[in-house]
């Protein structure tokens, strides 16, 4: 299921990459201003189509679980939208993480070294912190949208694609690292809070976890012998 939410993740970065191609071809190429447009066009088109394709695979796995239930005998649904939320999202995280890495990684190969001529030493290290932001965002963003689709909480879907532009729109501020990572990771953590309530957890559950006093884990553990 990961493979298929990576398959629409790459057809949304071919369409938002075709459209800009084109775009730029018929641009001034010598105007620096007229790029730099281009190029916060190409983001925001690619971050819009990303959203239109997890609607999209929402729908798609909706109707298939439909499907299922309705030739299973079972009276609920085989895999829960909670858990195809996580799988989905973590899926779109893991194919746009595994393409920011080759091109972080295409950049250390040469011909030139980074701290040269001024440039950040710590990039690198920037660019890490950054696309692991990127992977747990998108799976918070996952259980998110999934969860307001299914409730019809249309604000919700709003505030996702919202702060997915905006995170994305911060990496403009680069090669002032700090002014990109302190607020994508503030993002981070509302996102984390906001998709684990939308899983159903609570203050109360998370203390019984990390104390180790979880019912189950008890029972499980202290069982006769």
């Amino acid at each position: 299921m990961q493979l298929i939410k990576a398959f629409f993740w790459l057809v949304s970065l071919l369409l938002s990459s075709l459209v800009w191609f084109v775009t730029v071809q018929m641009s001034n190429k010598n105007s620096a201003a007229q790029q730099k447009g281009l190029l916060i066009f190409g983001v925001v088109l690619s971050v819009l189509l990303q959203e239109v394709f997890r609607f999209a695979y929402y729908k798609l796995l909706k109707k298939a679980n439909e499907g299922l239930l309705a030739i299973s005998q079972e009276d609920t649904m085989p895999i829960s939208i909670r858990q195809l939320s996580y799988v989905s999202g973590l899926g779109f995280g893991f194919m746009s993480g595994a393409f920011s890495v080759v091109n972080i990684l295409s950049d250390s190969v040469g011909p030139g070294t980074v701290g040269i001529h001024g440039d950040s030493q710590h990039y690198f290290i920037s660019s890490a912190f950054m696309t692991l932001a990127i992977i747990l965002l998108h799976m918070f963003w996952g259980v998110v949208f999934f969860e307001a689709c299914e409730r019809q909480k249309w604000w919700s879907v709003a505030t996702v694609v919202l702060s997915h532009l905006l995170v994305s729109c911060l990496t403009f501020v680069n090669p002032q690292y700090e002014g990109s990572l302190i607020p994508t990771y503030i993002i981070l953590s509302v996102m984390a809070g906001w998709a684990f309530s939308c899983a159903g957890g609570t203050l109360r559950n998370l203390k019984l976890c990390l104390t180790c006093k979880d019912k189950d884990f008890l029972l499980a553990n202290h069982r006769p012998r």
